[in-house]
């Protein structure tokens, strides 16, 4: 898959790729807020986190913040 040529299609592969990483890893969104309280995201609830991911449009920091959260120490850009 090459790399997404308009910010909709990134924004929708950003998305994607996190909602399979949160099943592959088997945590749902109740875990991941409360993980994401512990890396400095205090007011993400279950709500916020599902309508980001389904909007798929959320801050640089939202995304780092879930890798982190997820354990993940890399992410391939051809993976997303």
């Amino acid at each position: 898959m090459g790399l997404a040529k308009t910010e909709a299609e990134l924004a929708a592969r950003a998305a994607a790729f996190l909602k399979a990483e949160l099943k592959r890893v088997g945590v749902t969104y109740e875990e991941l807020a409360e993980r994401l309280k512990d890396h400095g995201h205090p007011e993400e609830t279950v709500a916020s986190i599902k309508n980001k991911l389904a909007r798929g449009t959320f801050p640089a920091t939202f995304f780092l913040a879930t890798v982190a959260a997820l354990g993940m120490e890399h992410v391939r850009l051809d993976a997303i």
